[in-house]
């Protein structure tokens, strides 16, 4: 028989036969000789099942008689090939059978995850040897049994077979994957025992066994010790070091391998590219690219795949992509790296096209395929292309995957599809701490509160415990559920967690005490932290400024800065914003200066930020030319604008602004038309307020909210209508609040309309029966009309209740630092200064002809009430007759006058100035009984008008200093 290269066309030609070798009958040519072994061999190298069957056939057709060596060939390039079936036949026909024989077709079922088929031959061995027993091993352990593996090998030890190195090195990975570090050191001391210390296959083994155990320091450790080392003995360590997150520590061994001269390895250039992902050190990663470049590396498509994960980790998207064009045969885990790096990058749309052109390369997809897509979908939110997706999952039986399963809760939660959600959670066979995170904060971003707090009890019976994204979403739930007992009950629970000090959780716990206005306990846990991060930073600063605690703000914002800590853009519109709250415009400045420095001046919500900064702080030029410069104007840029010519008075401005932002076809939300209505209010347009308030619904499609409803309340009563306004409120489809209320009241005020006031004051006491504005208000109006009766009403109701008026306060900014002033406040080191310098001016401004408009009360405390019912008590009793004035019949006016100067000048003695103004008609009214008209003005104070009236006398103005 005469057997060509099975390469070569024909492959096999008839012969006569020869036992051993074939006879060439011409020999023009020369010709290679092959052996049947030779052949099955070779087809077993190059996994080409065809060509192997064909000689097998020819074997039998031959009647040739193979020998054992031959028969174990052919079951090899039969196991090699895949076709088990095949070498189980040739097994069984085998008249002779050595221990190869057995451990080929044990090797065979290993490979084929036919665990119990091996088993069952390995039983059945006659003998066995050190190859026997680690095929049975490796076979548990790459079907993941990994306890069997370690039984198979104490069973080993106990028949006394001697293992050799590769044995240990199944174990210890084993060990590994287990990550059973005591089980590790008990083999450890067993090498070191029988002698395999010193092997460099035994010790690379170890140190990947410490290092996947979480003991780098061991690893190295024996690294360190072994007497001779290979590329696989570096890969283990430097590999150990990212795994562990000890980036730095890997690039210095990297360092420390090239000057050893070692090969560097495809497995060694994923390590260290992970090490510049981990670390983003973008450049140190383009110069490794280059060393692999040059290295030949370039086409490589494990280094590659590491090189593009590098550029995507470090948001280096376009060179990840060049990356990726340049790879001429890219595998399933290069797709997953650019469709997963674009995820990341917020780019959804760019990461589903990737996943189709993977979808339809004839790579298939695995679970990090689908995840990255159902995460792209939650990205961009497109519930359609999400459910193409889970249809796909469906098809592909990786529906029950646990990861895609996971990413698909999250789509759907990120959609909006909270029922879809809820069905593939109760779908879920198995659920992971994931599984009920992803759920969780599906109900949470979807304002379910109720439903949140219900899933982690549900989560807590499970068994399952909570980690630090479960809490931050059940505690966000409570703070906006306005939940504080459940929130401090978790915090119990994160205590006795041993939480409490995370960072993250920390951060959680401050932004819910913030919301409940609990600021000294957020304090607390915030300087707790042992190293803040931003988010824990940004928490603090943005609760102390959701309280109008803007000082507070201001001064944790230092503190971040001494601390090294950068801020972000939230920090840095957050501040502004404390800024704006204050007017501190220089403090303003400066961090407008940084923001232009660091080139964050193109974030929108900075740009809206600095737009209603500058404008709150009367600064309209530097807002104006804010906004025009604004590269991109999204909705809150315009509100802001809007709202700055509105509160500015510039309502001309601001609707035509408004006009401009629909031009530009910006859709209005609600908090455009509050700054819409208010500033029709303040240029009295009436008219065009209805028109806009009613084009809300009819145009838009918004409901009106209660701040809608108040700015129609002051457009209406600006313009008189006080009893429409009344009927608007009371035609609102909700509750009216205590703000809509008190507008009304200081509308009513305003016209002097006492009925609709006493309707307004007591709705207004019965939502909050602790405002003291009310009693202040209802008490001026009544004291315009002149109706004192009820003004001492109001006083007494408001003594009794022991109410006062929250001081007024102003403060300043001299220097970088804020001077703060309360009414009567003289805690001020130069006040004594100040008010020589005030008493100075008012005189000025008095000499000048100025007399203060001060007819009413509403800037008084009740203490100041008090002292004004005292003056007012001696100057005219409550039957309207002058008192401490006895005046008869025929009394003089010069005797009236006298009297009662000098029973104000007893009254006012505790005034340190104070200014007089009488005016008095005596009349004869029912015999003795007289009306007293006047005015007093006295420091701090305002007396009504009193008046005398006496008959035949002419009337006369007295002014007395």
């Amino acid at each position: 028989m005469r057997l060509f290269c099975f390469l070569s066309s024909p492959l096999f030609k008839t012969v006569p036969f020869s036992p051993f070798s074939t006879v060439v009958p011409n020999q023009t040519t020369p010709t290679r000789w092959k052996t049947f072994s030779h052949i099955f061999q070779q087809c077993s190298h190059q996994r080409a099942p065809s060509p192997g069957k064909q000689a097998h056939a020819r074997m039998i057709v031959t009647g040739f008689q193979p020998t054992v060596f031959v028969t174990n060939c052919l079951m090899q390039m039969y196991v090699r090939c895949g076709s088990l079936e095949y070498a189980d036949h040739v097994f069984d026909r085998m008249c002779q059978r050595d221990i190869v024989s057995w451990n080929t077709l044990i090797f065979g079922y290993v490979g084929c995850g036919k665990m119990g088929f091996a088993q069952s031959v390995f039983d059945s061995m006659p003998e066995r040897d050190v190859v026997s027993w680690n095929s049975l091993i490796s076979g548990y352990l790459q079907n993941d049994d990994y306890c069997e593996a370690v039984d198979v090998f104490v069973r080993m030890q106990k028949m006394g077979t001697v293992f050799d190195h590769t044995t240990l090195a199944v174990v210890l990975k084993a060990c590994s994957l287990m990550e059973d570090i005591d089980l590790g050191i008990q083999i450890h001391g067993n090498a070191v025992q029988r002698g395999f210390n010193n092997d460099v296959v035994t010790g690379s083994a170890l140190v990947d066994m410490y290092a996947k155990c979480k003991k780098l320091d061991d690893s190295i450790q024996v690294f360190h010790e072994m007497p001779e080392k290979n590329w696989v003995s570096w890969s283990a360590v430097i590999a150990g070091c990212v795994q562990n997150d000890q980036f730095i520590k890997g690039l210095e061994l990297f360092k420390k391998m090239q000057m050893a001269g070692a090969i560097v390895s495809q497995s060694i250039y994923a390590s260290v590219f992970r090490s510049c992902a981990g670390l983003s050190a973008f450049r140190l990663g383009m110069q490794l690219h280059g060393h692999a470049l040059k290295a030949n590396f370039g086409s490589d498509v494990i280094v590659g795949t590491a090189t593009l994960d590098m550029y995507a980790k470090c948001d280096s998207m376009p060179d990840a992509q060049k990356v990726f064009n340049s790879l001429t045969n890219r595998s399933l885990q290069s797709y997953n790296a650019i469709i997963v790096g674009y995820t990341r990058s917020d780019q959804g749309f760019r990461a589903l096209e990737l996943f189709l052109l993977l979808h339809k390369s004839g790579l298939g997809f695995d679970e990090i395929s689908l995840s990255g897509a159902f995460k792209a979908c939650a990205v961009i939110k497109t519930h359609l292309e999400g459910l193409q997706l889970h249809g796909l999952a469906v098809k592909s039986s990786l529906r029950s995957n646990i990861c895609v399963a996971n990413a698909m809760l999250d789509m759907y939660g990120k959609c909006g599809s909270l029922f879809e959600a809820c069905f593939v959670f109760d779908e879920m066979g198995r659920r992971d701490a994931v599984s009920w995170n992803a759920i969780i904060a599906a109900h949470e971003q979807n304002e379910n509160r109720e439903e949140t707090l219900s899933l982690f009890l549900s989560m807590l019976q499970s068994r399952m415990e909570p980690d630090d994204f479960t809490y931050g979403s059940v505690l966000k739930a409570c703070a906006s559920q306005q939940a504080l007992n459940c929130g401090m009950e978790i915090h119990n629970r994160i205590i006795k967690s041993g939480m409490g000090l995370d960072v993250f959780v920390a951060s959680a716990l401050v932004d819910m005490y913030c919301k409940f206005g609990m600021m000294e306990e957020a304090e607390k846990i915030h300087d707790r932290i042992e190293e803040p991060n931003m988010v824990s930073w940004n928490a603090i600063i943005s609760g102390f400024s959701l309280q109008n605690q803007s000082e507070s703000a201001q001064r944790f914002f230092s503190q971040m800065l001494e601390r090294g800590v950068n801020p972000d853009n939230f920090t840095y519109a957050t501040v502004i914003d404390t800024c704006a709250n204050l007017a501190t415009i220089g403090l303003g400045k400066q961090i407008h200066a940084q923001i232009i420095k660091l080139q964050l001046q193109s974030d929108v919500y900075i740009t809206s930020t600095l737009v209603d900064m500058y404008s709150k702080c009367g600064v309209m030029q530097d807002s104006q030319l804010i906004f025009m410069k604004a590269l991109r104007r999204d909705p809150v840029t315009w509100n802001a604008m809007i709202c700055g010519y509105a509160y500015y008075g510039l309502g001309e401005e601001a609707l035509t602004t408004f006009e401009n932002m629909q031009l530009e076809n910006v859709k209005p939300n609600h908090t455009t038309f509050v700054s819409v209505l208010r500033a029709c209010g303040h240029i009295g347009h009436v008219e065009k307020g209805l028109q806009y308030f009613h084009s809300m619904l009819s145009d838009y499609g918004l409901d009106p909210h209660l701040d809608h409803y108040s700015c129609m309340v002051d457009i209406l009563g600006r313009s008189g209508k006080v009893n429409e306004a009344l009927k608007l409120i009371q035609e609102m489809p909700f509750q009216a609040d205590d703000i809509i209320w008190r507008n009304l009241l200081s509308i009513c005020m305003m016209h002097g309309n006492v009925e609709v006031a006493e309707k307004a004051a007591n709705s207004l006491l019965q939502v909050d029966p602790q405002d003291s504005s009310a009693y202040i208000l209802l008490s001026n109006i009544y004291a315009h009309a002149g109706m004192w009766g009820e003004v001492s009403e109001m006083r007494k109701i408001m003594k009794y209740n022991k109410l006062k008026k929250e001081p007024g306060c102003s403060w300043i900014e001299v220097k970088d630092e804020v001077h703060t002033f309360l009414v009567c406040d003289k805690a001020h080191p130069r006040c004594k200064d100040i008010y020589e310098k005030l008493g100075v001016l008012i005189n000025e401004m008095k000499w000048d002809g100025y007399v203060p408009d001060i007819d009413f009360v509403l800037d008084e405390g009740i203490e100041e009430l008090e002292e004004q019912e005292e003056l007012r008590s001696c100057v005219c009793a409550s039957d309207g007759r002058p008192a401490g004035v006895g005046l008869a019949n025929g009394a003089g006016e010069e005797e009236v006058r006298q009297s009662l100067v000098s029973q104000v000048f007893k009254a006012s003695k505790n005034y340190w100035n104070f200014e007089v103004n009488i005016e008095i008609t005596v009349n004869e009214v029912n015999g003795d009984r007289f009306r007293l008209t006047g005015q007093v003005v006295a420091a701090l104070i305002t007396l009504p008008f009193v008046s005398v009236q006496h008959n035949n006398s002419p009337s006369l103005l007295h002014k007395t200093r």
